[in-house]
């Protein structure tokens, strides 16, 4: 298992693989062979960055069973999903503002994320495996009244997309079995969401297969599988939010409910 991180670092952006606490830094293209520079540099002396630079970011809707069974609605036949824009993106340890003029309530979600590492399109199952890099944690931040305001047009990508509410690393973690894998989500320090990877309805291998057939999949893109049990509104003045997942490590963000 390899982590792959972005840092900011002596006023530049890099990038490399953490281990026992170094970053060992690399150069070229983290998704085409990138190569070891030999330097490394300690965790204290930099800032964390989103761990890549995603074209898009889709994520699911009821694509977990224990979900849709506590919603009592039936499993989808195909992958629902929107996409969340790239200026709401946001990184390891963020605060994030109630945005201005937003008086509703906030809610949290937290998700495995699939990263793309080659270009994929129409891809067939053996191609969708071999295109994904590995795996990321995902804090889905939504401004849920804001997504049925209108009855006449569910507002996911508006509700989904406001600046900040999209945060996700901290690192992609590549060589990992996902269908091991469990979402853990704190709140204040108070255990909110603890659910398996294996009760999706689509998992990722089949997610990039399919998604692959609507739009081109770019190295860097993020599919997040959708979240479980357990999401639910911030409503303290201050809210630490934990996505944590074996193997990758602990997404924090810190969510204020005033505007910036």
């Amino acid at each position: 298992m390899t982590l792959w991180v972005r840092f900011d670092h002596n006023g530049t952006t890099g990038f490399g693989t953490l281990q026992d606490g170094r970053i060992q830094v690399h150069t070229g293209d983290m998704f085409g062979n990138p190569q070891p520079t030999g330097d490394a540099v300690d965790l204290a002396e930099i800032r964390l960055r989103s761990p890549c630079q995603p074209s898009k970011m889709l994520a699911l809707w009821n694509n977990f069973r224990a979900m849709g069974a506590r919603l009592k609605i039936e499993p989808p036949n195909e992958p629902l999903f929107f996409i969340k824009a790239a200026s709401c993106y946001t990184d390891p340890d963020a605060t994030v503002h109630r945005p201005p003029g937003y008086t509703g309530k906030v809610v949290f979600e937290g998700e495995i994320g699939v990263v793309i590492g080659r270009t994929c399109r129409q891809a067939d199952a053996t191609t969708a495996a071999a295109a994904i890099f590995g795996y990321t944690c995902i804090n889905d931040l939504t401004a849920i009244e804001i997504l049925t305001r209108d009855p006449s047009f569910p507002q996911w990508a508006r509700a989904k997309s406001l600046d900040g509410f999209g945060p996700f690393g901290p690192a992609i973690a590549t060589g990992l079995d996902p269908s091991t894998l469990r979402v853990r989500t704190m709140v204040n320090g108070m255990p909110k969401q603890d659910y398996p990877v294996s009760d999706a309805v689509f998992g990722p291998v089949e997610l990039v297969q399919l998604l692959s057939h609507d739009m081109t999949l770019y190295p860097g893109d993020v599919i997040c599988l959708g979240t479980s049990i357990g999401a639910g509104a911030l409503r303290e003045a201050s809210n630490v939010i934990e996505v944590s997942i074996d193997g990758i490590g602990t997404l924090r963000t810190t969510y204020l409910n005033a505007a910036d």
